[in-house]
């Protein structure tokens, strides 16, 4: 990633950062060292799911979820390619809770594509929950990819739906655009970012996650869980410090 170093952040000890080499050119922190991150034109801002019913008062609120949307505002100044992903779900979606018949949220149940967690219904199709939060600055963006509009199966990722072969289309975008590195920001860290960052980094993308710029759900440590997954897949964690 040119003149980038590339580092995983694995913890913070006594007010200092610890950090593990990942193998390969990194990206830095910007509250590690050194100067500030340079972003080029083979870069891409993925934004995923800053809409209002992951927002405060939400039907599925992040906790803090409106709180990333300055970070992102600022960040994406510096990109000349900003991708933005919506849950756009029908009312009658396998994922809601409410079309099982005695299950509550945040159940888990087994589908033909494996578990699905149980949500509450969320962003339905032309809803104001569905819309993006009011204060996300949208007018950069030159792709719009809507995900989650099948009823019968869920997508938290960005590039393919949960049955991981269906794909939303934003794959071919970034080959065909020739498009090297992918920063991922927004909601939720531990759900629909990490499935993204998961999968552009399996596509052979280089992947970076704005930590400060996401806000997750921690389901029975599923923060953790996702740490570790970027870890072992050495997708790289960074500082939205790191852009000026």
């Amino acid at each position: 990633m040119r003149d980038i170093l590339a580092v995983s952040v694995v913890a913070k000890q006594r007010g200092k950062i610890d950090i593990e080499a990942s193998g390969r050119r990194p990206l830095r922190r910007a509250d590690a060292m050194g100067p500030a991150m340079k972003v080029s034109d083979r870069d891409v801002l993925l934004v995923i799911d800053v809409q209002n019913d992951f927002c405060t008062g939400g039907a599925l609120a992040v906790p803090g979820g409106e709180q990333v949307v300055p970070a992102i505002n600022r960040i994406a100044q510096n990109f000349a390619n900003v991708v933005l992903t919506q849950d756009w779900h029908p009312r009658d979606h396998v994922s809601f809770a409410p079309n099982h018949a005695g299950r509550q949220p945040f159940e888990t149940i087994e589908l033909d594509y494996g578990p699905q967690v149980l949500w509450p219904s969320h962003c339905l199709q032309g809803t104001f929950g569905a819309e993006f939060h009011q204060a996300l600055e949208i007018t950069r963006a030159s792709l719009v990819v809507r995900k989650g509009f099948r009823r019968g199966i869920d997508s938290y990722s960005a590039l393919f739906e949960n049955d991981h072969r269906t794909p939303t289309g934003l794959l071919g975008y970034l080959r065909e655009r020739e498009l090297k590195t992918v920063f991922v920001a927004g909601l939720a860290l531990d759900y629909c970012v990490r499935s993204s960052a998961e999968d552009a980094r399996k596509a052979g993308f280089e992947v970076a996650v704005i930590e400060d710029a996401c806000r997750g759900l921690d389901l029975l440590g599923s923060i953790a869980a996702t740490h570790q997954s970027f870890r072992d897949l050495g997708i790289s964690v960074v500082s939205s410090e790191a852009f000026q």
